[in-house]
C-alpha cells in the first residue's frame, strides 16, 4: 500500500529525475530542441530565403549605411583591371619545403578582391563590375585547393600537394564555399546573363570539394581531416574550426541547395556538430584560444545562431539566454587590457581588432549592455574594412540598426573577473579606468587550443601599457612548436626548476587553484608541481598577488626532492637592466612615449639576476617583432644556493 507520504517521495523524486532529463536535454543546447520534422516546417524554403536584400530590392539596399557602399566602390575600382593569378603546385609547396606559410597570400588576396567586387557590384548595381566578378569565380574554380597548404597531411602520401579527387573541408575551403554562394545569391541572374555555366560550376565545385564530403564521406569526427567536428583523439574538445566552418558551411548549403529535404537534413547535422562544440565549453565563457581567436570562435557561433535564425524566423532566439552563451559573448571585454591591448595568452596577438558591429549586436542579443557600449566604442564610419573571412560579417556592418550609432562609446573595464573553469584571474587598481596597474595569471593545462606551456604564468600591465608580458602569437609555420622559443616556458614569466622547462600534455596542469578579491588587493594561487614531472617537485605554490595602487608580488614556496638550479623568468618589451644586486630596471613608456621606471625587486643574498636580449632574426619572430617591436628582452633570475624547500618572493612596483 503507498501512503500519502510515499507519494509524497515518488512525487519528490520524479521531479528530480525529471529536472535532470531537462538538464541533460539541455547540454544539447541546439539539437535537441527540434525533430527534424519540426525542423522542416520551419526552415524557409531557398527560393524564399533572403537574410539580405536582393540586389534588385533597391528599397532594402536603401536602408544601408551609404557611405560604407560608396567605399566599397571606391575599394572595387582599383580592381578594374586586376589580373586573377594562378596558384601552381610550386607556390603550394613552399610550405612543405621551407616551412613558411608566406605562400597563403595569393589565395587571400584574390577572395579580398571578389568580395570586394560583389560588394562593389551589389551598391551599385550597373553592371560595371560583373566581369571581373565572372574572372574571379572561374579563376577560384580552377584552383586545386581552396586551403592553404599548411593544413594538408604530412607524409609521402601528399607530399605537399592536394589529392583533388578526394577534398575535405578545413577553414579557408569553407570561406570560399561561403564566398561563392553570396556571389550567386546576389548576382544569379547577372551571371546567368554572361554564361549560364558560371552558376553550374559554382554549385558544381562547392557540392563537390564540401556539401558532398561534409554529409556523406565522413560521419561526425571519424575521419582525421573531420576532428573538428567532435572530440580529438586526446579528448580535446573543438576549437574555432567547429564554429567557423559551420557558419560558412550554413551559408553555402542553405544558399546554394534547392533540394529542400537536403537542406533540412543539412541543418539537423549543423546542429549536432555545433553542439559538440557547445556541451564541452566551459560555463565560465572563458576562451582557451585567446580573445583574438574569440572572433573565430565564439562569435562565429554566434553567426551561426544569427544564421540560424534568419532561415528559422528565430526559432533559435532562446539560445542567447543560455548562461553559457552569454559567457562565452562576455569573456572578449572581460579580457580587456586597455583601449589597444587584450589578455594574450596562447597564440592570441596583444593588440586584436574588435568586430565592433557583431561585438554590438552579441550584446543586445544576450541584453548586455556593457558589451553593447563596448562594441560602440570600436565603432567606424564611412569605411569598410573588407575581407575575405566571415564575409557574413560586412552585412551587419551595412545594416547596423540606428542605435548602434547612437550607443554611448564606453569600455566597460571591470575591475575583478575570475573564470574559475579557464583558471584565469584577472584584476585592475580600479574598474572603468586604465590607470594603474592590471594584473592577469592562469592555470589551466598544456594541451589548451592553440597551447603555450604556461601554467601558472602572468602578465602585469601599468596604465594600459605592457610591463612583463606573454610573447603570444608568433608566425605560423610548420616547424615543430616546441622547439620554438615562444612556446616554452622558459620564455614565459615562469621558472626552470632543476634544469626543467613544462612539457606539453593534457595531463600536466595546475592543482589546487584558488582565487580571492578584497577592496585593496586580488590574488591567485596554484600548485604548479604537476608541470615539472620530471624535475623532482613535491610542491610548488605559486601565488600572485596585486595590492591595489601599490605593487604586484609574485611567492614561489618550493618543495623539492633535489636542490639543483631554480631561475625565475620574466619577459619584458622594454630595456631592462641590472643597476645594482636586487634590483631589475625595467625603462618602461607611457603611451605618449614617456619614459618611466619600473623595478623588479628581490634578495639579493639569495638570488642573482641577469638580463638578455632576444634574437627576432627567425621566420617565427616575424610576429613577435610586429607586435612588441625589436625589444623583447629576457629577465632570468637565478637561485644562487638551491635548498629542497625555499620561498622566492619577487615585487614589482614603480621606481
Amino acid at each position: 500500500m503507498i501512503t500519502k507520504k510515499m507519494n509524497k517521495k515518488i512525487i519528490t523524486l520524479l521531479l528530480l529525475l525529471l529536472s535532470w532529463s531537462v538538464m541533460a536535454q539541455q547540454e544539447y543546447l541546439l539539437s535537441s530542441k527540434y525533430s527534424t520534422d519540426a525542423l522542416k516546417k520551419m526552415l524557409i524554403p531557398q527560393s524564399q530565403w533572403t537574410p539580405f536584400p536582393k540586389i534588385d530590392n533597391r528599397a532594402g539596399w536603401s536602408k544601408a549605411d551609404a557611405a560604407m557602399l560608396q567605399s566599397c566602390i571606391s575599394q572595387a575600382e582599383d580592381y578594374l583591371n586586376y589580373k586573377w593569378p594562378p596558384i601552381p603546385a610550386t607556390t603550394l609547396l613552399v610550405t612543405a619545403r621551407t616551412g613558411s606559410r608566406s605562400n597563403e597570400g595569393i589565395s587571400r588576396e584574390k577572395r579580398v578582391v571578389l568580395g570586394t567586387l560583389l560588394l562593389a557590384e551589389i551598391a551599385e548595381n550597373r553592371g560595371r563590375f560583373v566581369d571581373q566578378i565572372v574572372d574571379g569565380v572561374w579563376s577560384i574554380c580552377e584552383e586545386s585547393w581552396w586551403g592553404v597548404a599548411a593544413h594538408l597531411p604530412g607524409g609521402a602520401e601528399y607530399g605537399g600537394l592536394p589529392d583533388v579527387y578526394d577534398p575535405y573541408a578545413e577553414l579557408f575551403s569553407a570561406e570560399t564555399g561561403a564566398m561563392l554562394a553570396w556571389v550567386d545569391y546576389f548576382l544569379g541572374e547577372k551571371l546567368d546573363a554572361v554564361s549560364p555555366q558560371v552558376r553550374k560550376r559554382i554549385y558544381h565545385e562547392v557540392n563537390f570539394r564540401l556539401m558532398h564530403p561534409l554529409m556523406t564521406k565522413y560521419n561526425n569526427s571519424s575521419h582525421q581531416f573531420h576532428r573538428w567536428m567532435g572530440k580529438y583523439p586526446n579528448g580535446r574538445a573543438p576549437n574555432n574550426w567547429n564554429p567557423w566552418i559551420c557558419s560558412n558551411w550554413l551559408v553555402f548549403a542553405l544558399l546554394l541547395e534547392n533540394d529542400e529535404s537536403k537542406r533540412v537534413e543539412t541543418l539537423a547535422k549543423i546542429l549536432k556538430v555545433l553542439d559538440e562544440y557547445i556541451n564541452p565549453y566551459p560555463l565560465d565563457g572563458g576562451c582557451d584560444e585567446g580573445p583574438s581567436y574569440w572572433g573565430a570562435a565564439p562569435a562565429s557561433l554566434y553567426d551561426n545562431i544569427w544564421l540560424l535564425n534568419s532561415a528559422t524566423g528565430d526559432a533559435f532566439r532562446y539560445v542567447f539566454k543560455d548562461e553559457k552563451i552569454k559567457n562565452m559573448g562576455k569573456f572578449i571585454y572581460r579580457a580587456q587590457i586597455s583601449e589597444d591591448y587584450f589578455l594574450n595568452f596562447a597564440d592570441a596577438p596583444p593588440r586584436p581588432a574588435p568586430a565592433s558591429e557583431l561585438i554590438y549586436l552579441y550584446g543586445k542579443d544576450i541584453d548586455d549592455a556593457g558589451m553593447m557600449t563596448f562594441g560602440a566604442f570600436y565603432r567606424k564610419t564611412n569605411e569598410m574594412n573588407i575581407g575575405g573571412a566571415r564575409f557574413v560579417r560586412n552585412f551587419y556592418s551595412l545594416f547596423m540598426p540606428e542605435a548602434y550609432r547612437q550607443t554611448e562609446q564606453r569600455l566597460p573595464l571591470p575591475k575583478d573577473v575570475w573564470l574559475p573553469d579557464l583558471q584565469v584571474m584577472i584584476a585592475r587598481d580600479a574598474a572603468g579606468v586604465t590607470d594603474g596597474f592590471y594584473l592577469a595569471a592562469k592555470g589551466g593545462n598544456n594541451d589548451e587550443s592553440h597551447n603555450h606551456n604556461d601554467v601558472g604564468s602572468f602578465v602585469v600591465f601599468f596604465d594600459g601599457q605592457p610591463l612583463l608580458i606573454d610573447i603570444g602569437q608568433g608566425t605560423y609555420t610548420t616547424n615543430s612548436r616546441y622547439a620554438t622559443w615562444f612556446y616554452c616556458s622558459d620564455h614565459h614569466n615562469l621558472p626552470t626548476v632543476n634544469g626543467f622547462k613544462q612539457p606539453a600534455g593534457i595531463t600536466y596542469k595546475a592543482a589546487d587553484v584558488s582565487y580571492k578579491a578584497t577592496k585593496s588587493t586580488a590574488e591567485f594561487s596554484a600548485n604548479l608541481s604537476g608541470v615539472y614531472p620530471e624535475a623532482g617537485v613535491n610542491s610548488w605554490i605559486r601565488t600572485v598577488k596585486l595590492n591595489r595602487g601599490k605593487n604586484v608580488q609574485i611567492r614561489d614556496v618550493a618543495d623539492l626532492k633535489n636542490a639543483g638550479s631554480v631561475v625565475q623568468h620574466l619577459m619584458t618589451c622594454y630595456p631592462a637592466e641590472l643597476l645594482k644586486p636586487g634590483e631589475v630596471v625595467i625603462h618602461y613608456q607611457t603611451k605618449d612615449g614617456k619614459k618611466t621606471d619600473f623595478v623588479v625587486q628581490y634578495n639579493p643574498k639569495q638570488m642573482k639576476a641577469s638580463v638578455e636580449k632576444m634574437r627576432l632574426d627567425a621566420e617565427e619572430d616575424r610576429s613577435v617583432k610586429r607586435n612588441w617591436g625589436d625589444n623583447i628582452h629576457r629577465i632570468n633570475i637565478e637561485v644562487i644556493a638551491p635548498k629542497t624547500k625555499d620561498t622566492f618572493v619577487l615585487e614589482v612596483r614603480k621606481r
